[in-house]
């Protein structure tokens, strides 16, 4: 089967109706196919009414639809059943609740809580507050200056001590895959738990949490063509049954009484007040879209990053890459010359090519590296060729007016 770009740039109205724009920002948002707007525009159309609670048809149907969402998020990254997938606002939402539930449960003065130095601010951040109201204590792992996390320091900063270990899947700004299942498995034999933060993975490659052996993974649904503010937390489910509530309000009750409440059983436990089932329906509409599309757009994406990261070394001169790791995904960071990346973003953007520019959110990463920020250039399966052969074009361009 031969993967036909210019016939996949069709199914997004925002690529279709600028010709003249090439979106290489996909780390931050991916774009929306036209199913996921129809799957939005319908359910508020014809299915709009509240969840669990209305035993007439609309909240039936819509019930129906949301629950759907959520065996197809199960599915998608290979857990054992759907009620082992949380719905969230997004991979930021559900490392809080893991880190504000099962940390603020869990962890104790003098446990430890082990990371990677590349992880984005939401995979530190939780933890920084977690551990401040516990006693426990950040660690970090270092990374090699290719961006590659250096595992066998990784290895030696797990000890007994160690209670959960997090690490991104694939780093928004170096690209570099780091091996979950190996670190997993470290975790495992320490006696700690791990979480996988997929919201860049989720976008580019097939997951399988048993395969990768994790007790919780998180993916927010707009960085795989869904719509934002809505996201998956995966716990196993004999993880999530021990742990508290993260909010309380409707739905995630059994019995309110002003002497005592009880609970639901997982997921409804962590999904309090109303939901953004619209966000579900859509999301669901994304995962089936994807999905359809894999390996040949995960080929597609890794030929795109190739040809452009060699074009981008042979022909824009003072060019430097940040994430050259063997194992990476389709990220380029870079800095041109003496050029800020925000003066190089702007003018990017008087060319029709959109990039990021800043720390990415990921300020200590930044630091390691020796900068204040890089320019980003993240490719999707709806990016062309002709769009790298642009950005090349135009980079070589700036640099010849500095």
């Amino acid at each position: 089967m031969s993967f036909d770009v210019e016939k996949i740039r069709t199914d997004f109205p925002l690529l279709r109706g600028n010709p003249g724009l090439a979106y290489l920002d996909g780390a931050a948002t991916a774009q929306k196919p036209q199913c996921v707007i129809d799957a939005v525009s319908r359910f508020y159309s014809e299915e709009n009414a509240n969840i669990h609670r209305g035993l007439y048809h609309l909240s039936q149907a819509a019930t129906a639809a949301f629950e759907h969402a959520r065996e197809r998020a199960a599915a998608f990254i290979g857990a054992r059943e759907p009620r082992e997938c949380v719905f969230t606002r997004g991979a930021t939402e559900a490392i809080n609740l893991v880190a504000a539930s099962w940390g603020g449960a869990n962890l104790r003065e003098g446990d430890e809580i082990l990371i990677t130095h590349m992880e984005h601010h939401a995979d530190i951040v939780p933890w920084q507050l977690v551990a401040a109201r516990t006693g426990a204590r950040l660690v970090v792992a270092p990374i090699f200056d290719d961006g590659s996390l250096d595992m066998e320091a990784f290895a030696k900063k797990i000890s007994p001590r160690t209670k959960i270990v997090g690490a991104v899947h694939v780093s928004n700004a170096l690209g570099t895959v780091n091996p979950v299942k190996e670190i997993c498995a470290l975790a495992h034999a320490a006696g700690a738990l791990a979480l996988v933060d997929a919201a860049q993975s989720s976008a580019h490659f097939a997951l399988d949490v048993q395969d990768i052996g994790c007790d919780f993974l998180v993916f927010s649904g707009h960085k795989v063509c869904g719509p934002t503010g809505i996201g998956v937390l995966y716990g196993r489910a004999e993880v999530l049954e021990k742990m508290p509530p993260y909010q309380g309000g409707g739905d995630m009750i059994e019995t309110v009484d002003f002497a005592g409440t009880t609970y639901r059983g997982i997921p409804g436990r962590f999904e309090a007040g109303t939901p953004d089932i619209a966000g579900a329906v859509g999301l669901a509409a994304a995962l089936d879209y994807v999905a359809a599309l894999r390996p040949h757009a995960q080929a597609h994406e890794e030929a795109l990053l190739e040809y452009a990261t060699e074009k981008l070394l042979a022909e824009v001169p003072e060019i430097r890459i940040f994430g050259t790791a063997k194992e990476k995904a389709s990220v380029i960071s870079f800095r041109l010359g003496d050029v800020h990346p925000s003066d190089v973003g702007m003018l990017l953007d008087t060319f029709g090519i959109a990039v990021r520019v800043g720390h990415h959110c990921a300020m200590p990463l930044m630091k390691r590296l020796g900068v204040t920020g890089t320019a980003r250039a993240s490719f999707s399966f709806y990016n062309t060729f002709e769009e790298a052969d642009r950005f090349v074009a135009a980079l070589r361009k700036i640099r010849g007016m500095f």
